[in-house]
């Protein structure tokens, strides 16, 4: 795979919502799979599937401590992109409101 694949394939993986609010929970640190799903109010069965897609894709580590499994971002630099690519989004719903508006 060149590059261009990675980077689609990786986008392709962050293309959830679910997914995104898993990253936006893990930015803090590590977090057990069922802290998370009380954290964002789903079943544990549903994002141990989107943290298994994520570990695969090397987006989130884990690590087995007697009954729990912890997770946390492979690097902190997935938290600084999911923010730029926010700040973008969000100048692009403030130039829209304008022309709206305008």
């Amino acid at each position: 795979m060149d590059i261009f694949d990675l980077h689609a394939d990786i986008c392709k993986t962050l293309a959830s919502p679910s997914r995104l609010r898993i990253i936006a929970a893990l930015r803090d640190g590590e977090m057990a799979a069922g802290e998370i799903a009380r954290g964002l109010g789903v079943h544990k069965a549903n994002v141990s599937q989107h943290l298994a897609v994520m570990r695969q894709r090397g987006i989130v580590q884990a690590r087995r401590q007697g009954l729990n499994v912890y997770y946390r971002l492979s690097s902190p630099k997935i938290i600084q992109a999911c923010d730029l690519m926010r700040e973008v989004l969000l100048e692009m719903q403030a130039s829209r409101r304008e022309v709206l508006s305008g």
